[in-house]
């Protein structure tokens, strides 16, 4: 185990990934955060905090990214790129745009570093159990240095290419989940709105072929109000779809299902859902509030 790994992000997917990380022996840096009791636990269990970024790249041959976008990423990167070892290793687990990841990694070749992406599927819950999937894009010897890092949290991963395609693939499966979330919050206030309750509407989609996952810790919050179920923000969302629509646009494709479903957690968010804690299932309240529906 000679790899050491750095961290930048212990929010509430970092913080399960990076546990899991220090858990399974690997020797780990993190960076401060607003949030202490992150950092705090992590360091309890034998993680080291750095003061600064330049100081967490110098101990780490991996750094692992888990931030809210691009913006943030492209100004982390280029805190850590003067203090990564040679050969050192930038992984995004973030939901980036396709274009930036491609962008930085030429500029990290130049320099002898590497970036991979490594967006995730799965909630909080699942980061904390060691049971995410990792959509990988990276260089086949990149791929392999980092992989058994990354099996620490993630209980499925897959390669889809080279940096930049694990971005692609992670906005496509976003797509349908957001998508998914748009379709429900819709069919429960027109449901609503015609006499069909909540409890009924699940009583027949439950365990039939429209059932899945998603669905379920959508329905946690609809059907009982479980707060903690889908911990994926609304700001986020619409942030995912956003660069959805870019890479639309740069492929030439029109994209109508993927903008309404932007459009409905835009109207959300103008509306006043864009709170830390207004997470995915919630846009069903907003959805209903704006048709005049009691949620």
């Amino acid at each position: 185990m000679t790899e050491t790994v750095g961290f930048v992000g212990v929010g509430l997917m970092g913080h399960g990934m990076a546990r899991n990380i220090v858990g399974k022996g690997y020797k780990l840096t993190v960076l401060g955060h607003r949030n202490r009791a992150p950092i705090e636990d992590l360091v309890a269990h034998g993680a080291v905090e750095a003061a600064s970024a330049a100081e967490l790249a110098a101990a780490s041959s991996i750094v692992f990214l888990c931030l809210p976008g691009s913006p943030q990423v492209e100004a982390t990167v280029a805190q850590l790129a003067d203090s990564l070892p040679p050969g050192g290793v930038i992984v995004d687990c973030s939901t980036s745009d396709p274009v930036s990841t491609a962008k930085l990694a030429a500029t990290l070749q130049a320099r002898g570093l590497h970036i991979a992406d490594a967006p995730l599927g799965g909630t909080p819950v699942q980061a904390a159990e060691g049971k995410l999937s990792a959509m990988v894009g990276a260089e086949t010897g990149v791929f392999d240095r980092i992989r058994p890092v990354i099996e620490t949290w993630a209980g499925s991963v897959i390669r889809i290419g080279e940096p930049g395609d694990g971005h692609k693939m992670k906005l496509l499966n976003n797509f349908l989940s957001l998508g998914y979330a748009a379709l429900y919050a819709e069919a429960l206030a027109l449901g609503a709105k015609v006499g069909i309750s909540t409890q009924d509407f699940d009583n027949v989609i439950r365990g039939s072929r429209m059932d899945c996952g998603f669905y379920q810790t959508f329905m946690a919050y609809a059907m009982d109000g479980d707060r903690e179920a889908h911990k994926f923000t609304l700001t986020n969302a619409f942030k995912d779809l956003r660069y959805l629509e870019s890479m639309a646009d740069a492929a030439g494709l029109a994209n109508p299902m993927g903008n309404a479903a932007k459009n409905a957690f835009g109207m959300a968010i103008s509306a006043g859902a864009d709170g830390p804690e207004d997470y995915v299932p919630m846009l069903a309240d907003h959805v209903a509030r704006l048709n005049g529906v009691k949620s």
